[in-house]
């Protein structure tokens, strides 16, 4: 099956992302009270894979998800998996808001992975949304007011690793189906992670399962989300519009947690804003004829 790009498809699947991932960020901080990392990303991925089963039964089966590619998927994966690992430890370090925003390194790295091995091109609405969504990160952390903490530094190198995951799965979709990455997805990080969760396991409380059924379903089907986001428009018009979780974030660690929320927020996310719609408003409109391929 193909599918013609569509910046409003693109925008409304990205809107997806962004709601399941603010929630990923509070149900990841509530669990890590309780159980490791390893743990919580171990039954993400497990749950995650019962939740998703339905959808890989009506659309084929397990044969359906057959890949020639499983290279491919096992680096992405890898390196997608250490970077969530590193996201989830910084939540128990830092603010959710900070942690969001340091994230929001990663356009700097997708844009120039996606122009090197995607042959992507950065025009001058792409660069000027990641330039003003950038500005707006720093205006909200304003990391030359204190000392780098070891939970920034961990952050950044989470954002390096989601670069290279994103920039991995738009190459994928080229060739696969949004079922079969999440598939891979939530395969290999199963296997990947199950030795250090068996080792660190602890039977989490009745409050704690609320939550990692939570994650699971969010973490999950914000991926599914984000991958449907990127059969329709490249990484660097798709990415820029997920700058609007550092507002999102930061409001919901002022309303859940007492976080901060002052006027250097609301101006970074001014920027963020105005960087999202000069982006969609000089992205190209592809002729009739382009499609990209993908599958449910």
């Amino acid at each position: 099956m193909t599918r013609s790009p569509s910046m409003l498809k693109a925008a409304l699947w990205m809107a997806g992302w962004l709601a399941l991932m603010v929630i990923v960020a509070v149900a990841g901080r509530e669990t890590l009270r309780e159980l490791s990392v390893f743990q919580v990303m171990e039954l993400r991925s497990v749950i995650g894979f019962a939740m998703l089963y339905p959808l890989i039964h009506k659309f084929g089966g397990l044969t359906a998800m057959a890949t020639a590619r499983p290279l491919a998927h096992l680096s992405r994966n890898l390196v997608h998996y250490a970077a969530q690992l590193g996201w989830f430890y910084a939540l128990t370090l830092i603010s959710i808001g900070q942690v969001v925003s340091i994230e929001f390194t990663m356009p700097i790295w997708i844009a120039i992975l996606a122009a090197t091995f995607l042959g992507e091109h950065m025009n001058v609405w792409k660069i000027t949304a990641v330039v003003l969504g950038l500005i707006g990160v720093v205006v909200i952390v304003r990391p030359a007011t204190s000392s780098i903490e070891p939970g920034q530094l961990i952050a950044l190198g989470a954002a390096v690793g989601f670069g290279i995951s994103v920039t991995l799965m738009k190459s994928l979709t080229r060739t696969e189906s949004t079922l079969a990455i999440i598939f891979w997805m939530l395969l290999i990080q199963s296997a990947a992670g199950l030795v250090p969760a068996l080792w660190l396991w602890q039977w989490p409380s009745a409050y704690v399962w609320v939550w990692i059924v939570i994650i699971a379903f969010c973490g999950t089907f914000s991926h599914y989300c984000m991958a449907r986001a990127l059969t329709y428009a490249d990484a660097t018009i798709v990415v820029p519009m997920d700058f609007l979780r550092v507002p999102l974030s930061a409001t919901a660690g002022w309303l859940i947690y007492g976080e901060r929320l002052d006027a250097y927020t609301v101006i970074g996310a001014a920027l963020i804003l105005i960087g999202n719609l000069l982006n969609l408003r000089g992205a190209p409109r592809p002729p009739a004829a382009a499609s990209i391929r993908n599958s449910p």
